[in-house]
């Protein structure tokens, strides 16, 4: 199983952005937390950071009939791009939405996600875990 782990902006921040919500660890941890925990799943994983919206649809668009999911933590996008939306609905890939922090429990704009209208799950509040919990997902949804 092939799956892609999209991460959006600030992501590449984590560690030094606002320790008390996303913790001191920081964004190469997440990504070798990421790459052992789909090692031990036996999925083949690609993992990419990006700050701008617009390669965020591209990744997607991009895994057209490449990939078997996508792990996507759109970040402060989550909350504003129907494009990114969009792309999800065109690829038709199996997506589970990831967010270190609940989100349900923070800030009033943060509480609507548009990912969520295409994602088949959503797993926010559980740190890196988080990911590793989408990855099984994706297992249990692909039936592997």
């Amino acid at each position: 199983m092939k799956v892609l782990v999209i991460n959006g902006p600030n992501l590449n921040m984590l560690g030094v952005r606002n320790p008390k919500v996303y913790g001191t660890a920081t964004y190469a941890e997440l990504v070798d937390y990421i790459e052992r925990k789909a090692k031990d799943l036996c999925i083949d994983v690609r993992v990419i950071q990006s700050n701008s919206e617009g390669d965020l649809v591209t990744a997607i668009q991009q895994a057209y009939k490449v990939y078997d999911g996508i792990v996507l933590n759109a970040a402060a996008y989550t909350h504003t791009s129907v494009a990114i939306l969009d792309a999800l609905e065109a690829v038709s890939i199996p997506t589970v939405e990831v967010h270190l922090s609940d989100i349900a429990r923070r800030e009033e704009f943060r509480h609507h996600s548009f990912v969520s209208l295409y994602a088949f799950k959503t797993i926010k509040g559980f740190g890196f875990e988080g990911y590793a919990m989408a990855l099984e997902e994706l297992i249990k949804h692909n039936n592997l």
